[in-house]
């Protein structure tokens, strides 16, 4: 009989990068995936500051910020005028090395990851679908139907539902779905197109007429139109054709459509599944969460449940960890996701809206506001903290712990950088290591070479403390680059007992 170690279904960003990082780690992985190819009409288009500073671990993030493209500005308009402009260029300047807002089409995505996966021998298995699975004593048997019709029993010690808002494996858990579904039709079209809105930059229509974003692509007059239909058409969207959707705003933004490369309609949904666990089962991606593609977060939070499931499922595999660990999983992630959906529906409930009170505020309060707002470093950084998740934190969960200087268990490690060098360059191996800025004892010395535990001392600088980081304190971090103990001590009995506490044994070679 078949059998792996993680059977994931679902070949979206979600399922690709659970398969590579687990593959990274030595996990024999399953991969597969209803469609006979991968997507070409994809709508998600950010790829968040968070997620390229976790590709670092895989070597992916220079590749897509050469091929993808860095939004300078989002532009604001009313009545066929740009009103208000927001600088996006270095946003996040000292917050993160990828400080910007960086575009890159989940269809070069998803490819770039298929490839990056068979280099570790994994290939997408395609027109497969999971039919059923049940829990064994030692695993999971599924239930596949392959594309010749024939069906195969295969095991595996764990199951990874990636498969979408249509989740059969959600289905399978009897895992509830509640949420909502917004009443617009969205469309998404690619196109070749000229006018002022090509320039590069972002341009968003605070109209009365039917919403509408103009998302820069890579190359010359390309761009994606991101736009919603309401009244009578919403009724029909199955049929809607490009030239059934309003032409109004498109106008308002002085887009001249060119050619149109591919057009497509869909419904959001707003929903957040009750449990993101079912014993060797697990939901992430959209299988665990939908929400409004306000702020560009939904592939990016599938990614981040991708990541945080990875390193646990191959600390269990590998013997490094009790099963226990993977009980964090839903904690930590379903939380965020439950955030995530209230702030993004609020946002596009705004933007959306329709009414004589929404359109003044959308079209006289917004523009007065925007253009103040950006002239506030403090309201650009928080802006940017926000939407490129860098804020997003396990604080209080059961795997965080402790306090040194600003930082707390839980938090991101914050990134300090100046002439001297980067405290994120020991973050590309992602494995259990400590930091330590300034000095440390030598008890601590001596028990992390003892045990084969990463340990980085860097030499105090001011940027560690503009950072926020305490000086001769330490840091553990957890293999996502979260920190798992603050502690102002140099005291290494407190990673001892904390591993003994959380029946981790971290002490395998970085893979």
């Amino acid at each position: 009989m078949n059998r792996s170690d993680v059977l994931i279904i679902g070949a979206g960003p979600t399922g690709l990068v659970l398969a590579l990082w687990l593959s990274k780690f030595g996990v024999q992985v399953r991969i597969i995936d209803k469609t006979a190819a991968p997507g070409t009409t994809s709508r998600a288009l950010a790829v968040q500051a968070r997620t390229l500073e976790l590709y670092r671990q895989l070597d992916l993030a220079e590749t897509i910020v050469r091929n993808g493209h860095q939004v300078a500005a989002a532009n604001f308009w009313v009545n066929g005028k740009p009103v208000a402009q927001l600088p996006l260029n270095r946003i996040g300047e000292g917050l993160t090395p990828y400080s910007f807002v960086e575009i890159f089409p989940q269809d070069q995505h998803e490819q770039l990851l298929i490839e990056r996966l068979e280099d570790y021998g994994v290939r997408v298995e395609r027109e497969t679908t999971l039919e059923s699975f049940e829990e064994t004593s030692d695993g999971v048997t599924a239930h596949l139907r392959l594309p010749d019709g024939e069906q195969e029993i295969c095991q595996a010690c764990y199951l990874a539902g990636a498969d979408g808002a249509r989740s059969v494996v959600r289905k399978n858990l009897d895992a509830g779905f509640p949420g909502g579904t917004y009443q617009q039709i969205f469309y998404v079209a690619d196109v070749q197109a000229s006018g002022p809105a090509l320039n590069g930059e972002l341009h968003l229509d605070l109209d009365e007429a039917d919403f509408l974003a103009v998302f820069p692509l890579a190359g010359k007059g390309r761009a994606r139109l991101i736009g919603t239909v309401r009244d009578e058409r919403a009724e029909r969207a199955e049929t809607l054709e490009f030239s059934d959707v309003s032409s109004r705003a498109i106008e308002h933004l002085k887009v001249h459509i060119e050619d149109v490369h591919w057009f497509s309609t869909y419904r959001v949904h707003h929903r957040v599944a009750e449990h993101f666990r079912g014993g060797r089962a697990f939901l992430l991606g959209d299988a665990a969460h939908v929400h409004s593609p306000a702020g560009g977060q939904g592939m990016n939070t599938g990614i981040g449940d991708a990541i945080n499931l990875a390193w646990k499922l191959a600390a269990v595999l590998s013997g490094g960890a009790e099963a226990k660990l993977l009980d964090s999983y839903e904690i930590e992630r379903i939380a965020f996701a439950r955030r995530l959906v209230s702030t993004t529906d609020k946002v596009f409930s705004f933007v959306t809206a329709e009414g004589r009170m929404a359109d003044l505020l959308r079209t006289r309060l917004a523009p007065f506001l925007i253009p103040r707002m950006a002239s506030f470093e403090a309201s650009r950084e928080f802006l940017f903290r926000t939407v490129s998740q860098v804020t997003l934190n396990y604080r209080g969960m059961p795997l965080s712990q402790g306090t040194a200087g600003h930082v707390h268990g839980g938090d991101r490690l914050p990134w300090a950088h100046d002439g001297e060098g980067d405290n994120y360059e020991p973050l590309r191996q992602p494995c259990w290591q400590v930091h330590v800025y300034g000095d440390t004892s030598d008890e601590m010395l001596a028990w992390c070479l003892e045990h084969h535990l990463p340990l980085h001392v860097f030499d105090w600088r001011p940027a560690f403390e503009t950072a926020g980081l305490a000086r001769n304190g330490f840091y553990l971090l957890r293999p996502d680059t979260y920190v798992a103990i603050a502690d102002s001590s140099a005291d290494p009995k407190v990673i001892e007992r904390y591993f003994k506490d959380h029946g981790i044994r971290p002490f395998l070679p970085c893979p």
